[in-house]
């Protein structure tokens, strides 16, 4: 703990910071149904907005890495902030689905590249000592998950009593707390980079390009695509589900909650885990195990003792792979350029977001129900966790002895 001490209170502000812009987003879900009811626009409208932001925080993480390594982390935080609070600001405002787009899409999409997991875990991994990265990776993801434990609540509490646009309008109120825990975290630029390590490139283009032709690194991005859809898939589409199926609105900010707040513990346990087995078969793992759970749920009519014991496991697997993920970019690449290449890896992620929200509103439309969407992302998800197991378990492996005639005994 005295190790972990002058980083303290870094650590507190990138938590803070990264507990509210996860919250929050995450909770977005809770408007669609009111949302689209009010405004008259479609489902599918709705989940392109949120599509374009999660696109938008992918594209845009690595240009985020690239001017935080040039200028460092505070002001790119503070940024990001002040966009995250606009967005808000126009969506709450919204009369028609452009206004959407512009305030939930594109605004939120900015403000998740400065401020989101890949950046909030790039500021936690420069102060702390080698031996405890991974568990301080955990604890930051750990606290990443606490915003949604407030928010989805607050926003149904609020958008049931007075309307939608009262829980947006709630959410930019938490949201102001951004603005000193990012302020804070951004004493990280003080903390001196360290020298070179073995496996670090010395110039950004060189660090690109060497990533870029990693198959390691490769492997995991693929399989990242996949979480990206599974997960936003949910968060988007859980409440619209559930009221599909006659359940309590409530159950939805319930669900949500509890995802928050296993989030917790997963992340602690996969940051912990991280530091002492190999962190891509962990990865695959939680791909695998997230996938059967999806599948088993969805295969049959949702209850309230069903939905609370999905979130929970969900939960428990849900940023568990953060940890995870960022802890693989230092191993394969150092610390100089953690941002710009776990954004990379994060684009894919993105990508796969998209698809997750726009995709199964998409399908939704076409089809009157989420049958084919939860299908798609159970048997991609199986196959994405497989083959992350399986490379990472390869290249962790000895190499094969030389072969060949045998070389006669030294005199």
């Amino acid at each position: 703990m005295n190790a972990l001490r002058p980083a303290l209170p870094m650590l507190v502000g990138v938590s803070v910071m990264l507990s509210l812009a996860m919250g929050l987003r995450q909770s977005l879900g809770l408007f669609m149904a009111p949302a689209t009811r009010d405004i008259g626009m479609a489902v599918a409208e709705f989940t392109f907005a949120i599509a374009v932001q999660n696109l938008a925080w992918g594209f845009l993480q690595p240009f985020a890495g690239a001017a935080a390594a040039r200028w460092g982390f505070r002001p790119v935080l503070v940024v990001g902030v002040l966009s995250y609070l606009v967005g808000l600001g126009v969506m709450a405002m919204a009369q028609g689905a452009f206004a959407i787009l512009v305030g939930a899409g594109v605004l939120i999409g900015i403000a998740l590249a400065c401020t989101g997991s890949g950046m909030a875990l790039a500021v936690a991994s420069r102060p702390v000592p080698a031996a405890l990265r991974s568990s301080a990776l955990g604890i930051v993801s750990a606290a990443g998950s606490v915003g949604a434990l407030v928010a989805a609540p607050v926003g149904q509490v609020l958008a049931d009593g007075w309307g939608w646009r009262a829980g947006v309008w709630g959410f930019l109120l938490l949201g102001l707390a951004m603005i000193p825990a990012a302020w804070i975290a951004g004493r990280v630029d003080k903390v001196p980079v360290p020298p070179l390590a073995p496996q670090e490139a010395p110039r950004m283009g060189l660090a690109l390009k060497r990533a870029m032709a990693h198959p390691p690194f490769l492997v995991m991005a693929g399989a990242y695509f996949v979480c990206g859809l599974q997960l936003v898939f949910l968060t988007t589409h859980l409440p619209s589900y559930l009221a599909l199926c006659g359940q309590d609105p409530m159950l939805s900010a319930k669900a949500l909650g509890l995802i928050g707040g296993f989030n917790v513990l997963g992340s602690l346990v996969f940051g912990w885990a991280g530091g002492r087995w190999n962190k891509g078969a962990l990865l695959g793992g939680i791909y695998l195990v997230r996938s059967l759970v999806l599948g088993l749920y969805f295969a049959w009519a949702p209850s309230e003792a069903s939905t609370l014991v999905f979130a929970s496991i969900m939960g428990f697997l849900w940023l568990g792979v953060a940890p995870l993920v960022s802890g693989m970019v230092i191993e394969m690449f150092g610390l100089r350029f953690q941002a710009l290449i776990q954004g990379l890896a994060f684009m894919s992620h993105q990508v796969g977001s998209f698809l997750g929200a726009f995709g199964g509103g998409l399908l939704f439309d076409l089809n009157g129900d989420y049958v084919l969407a939860w299908k798609l992302g159970v048997g991609m998800g199986l196959f994405a966790g497989a083959v992350q197991i399986i490379f990472a378990l390869r290249e962790a492996s000895p190499p094969a002895p030389e072969t060949g005639p045998p070389r006669p005994a030294p005199a």
